[in-house]
């Protein structure tokens, strides 16, 4: 049976890791599947590719906030017998594109695997995620750990000169020269140090 999974965590825990081993796992079984990332991210020098921290990569379709993601996907299965798709950044996915994965796995019997952030640097949800979360059949966690050992849960952007930042937009593309994963304690306390007073 067809689901719609979730897999989040805060930065470089593994998500493009984990959905890249996912791909070769179909592969060597002889099963195609379909990939997607945000047009938005371009952190290796283009966009339409996946890339993980320890080295693999493998190239994507990509999608942008208004793509109609139950057409561009229908369109690809009519091309080839995907028999999953795969979706890496996906927190920067609307309100309504998850619910149009939703359909892809409802009514095209497809496994649908998302990977992304559940929360920004201010501790604010994103919108994929956050309906991801509310419609998601299966929820799973991909963990981290702070520089203390705790679970880390929390994205804490910071500048150049390493010092915590606590504005600006929500979707900015970054490493970890602007991104450091931490627990919430942590998180907390370098954010608050932040904000002007």
């Amino acid at each position: 049976m067809a689901k719609l999974y979730f897999s989040y965590s805060a930065m470089n825990a593994g998500k493009s890791t984990s959905l890249l081993q996912v791909a070769h796992n179909y592969g060597e079984q002889g099963m195609e599947t379909y990939l997607l990332t945000a047009d938005l991210d371009n952190r290796c020098g283009e966009t339409g590719k996946i890339v993980s921290r320890i080295g693999a990569d493998k190239s994507a379709d990509t999608f942008t906030a208004d793509t109609d993601l139950y057409a561009k996907i229908s369109k690809a299965a009519e091309q080839s017998e995907i028999k999953a798709v795969l979706i890496d950044e996906a927190q920067w996915l609307s309100h309504v594109q998850v619910w149009q994965l939703a359909r892809v796995v409802d009514e095209m019997i497809l496994p649908v695997m998302c990977y992304g952030l559940r929360t920004d640097f201010q501790g604010k949800l994103f919108s994929g995620s956050e309906t991801l979360l509310a419609i998601a059949d299966e929820l799973r966690e991909i963990r981290n750990i702070c520089h203390c050992g705790r679970k880390a849960s929390m994205n804490l952007r910071v500048d150049s000169n390493g010092k915590a930042v606590n504005e600006g937009p929500q979707n900015k593309i970054g490493g970890n020269e602007s991104y450091q994963a931490m627990c919430r304690k942590h998180w907390s306390e370098a954010f608050v140090k932040s904000c002007p007073s």
